[in-house]
């Protein structure tokens, strides 16, 4: 008795079937990601190169989540700017260094910044000094050193917050003037 060879069953199918593998993989990969906080399409993007999934695939799943809805980089620049201007008191110049490390495009990062303005962005560094003035110790009054110190000190603060550097020093001087008023009394 002998036997005839079975029919061949590797078939083109096989590597379409390990591409929809690695597709679904990335996409499982992307959601889990997305479940922890909202991303760009950069920073996924370089997740899935880190895994070592090939640009077509990476491309595709992107695409796909982002025909979703699920990835959005306009909607993620306008939450980021909101959050960390109200969290951490973050100024234009900071806000655009982040979102640019993050992989926003500058035209989408202009258009989110585009509802900061100047005022609210003053009103916010006033904050700040106010809120690190009640606990800074100012030493006594007229002492220049002590004063240039608290001065250099939070003019820092606020350049570190991405604020302008002239807006700061002025913002530092009003605000330990009125400090030093209210300690008076």
């Amino acid at each position: 008795m002998t036997c005839s060879p079975l029919p061949s069953t590797s078939s083109s199918s096989a590597p379409r079937e390990e591409s929809a593998k690695r597709a679904e993989q990335a996409r499982a990969l992307c959601l889990r990601l997305l479940t922890a906080r909202a991303r760009t399409r950069a920073e996924l993007e370089a997740q899935l190169v880190k895994r070592g999934y090939p640009d077509d695939v990476s491309a595709e799943v992107l695409d796909r989540l982002t025909r979703a809805g699920l990835v959005d980089d306009e909607d993620f620049a306008e939450q980021w700017v909101r959050s960390r201007r109200v969290n951490a008191g973050k100024g234009r110049r900071a806000l655009a260094a982040e979102l640019r490390t993050k992989g926003v495009d500058d035209e989408v990062i202009v258009a989110a910044l585009a509802g900061v303005d100047a005022g609210a962005e003053r009103m916010r560094a006033e904050h700040l000094v106010r809120d690190r003035l009640r606990r800074e110790r100012l030493g006594d009054p007229g002492d220049r050193e002590a004063e240039n110190k608290v001065t250099r000190r939070l003019v820092g603060m606020l350049a570190r917050r991405g604020y302008d550097q002239s807006m700061a020093l002025d913002v530092v001087t009003s605000e330990l003037a009125n400090e030093w008023e209210r300690r008076k009394v």
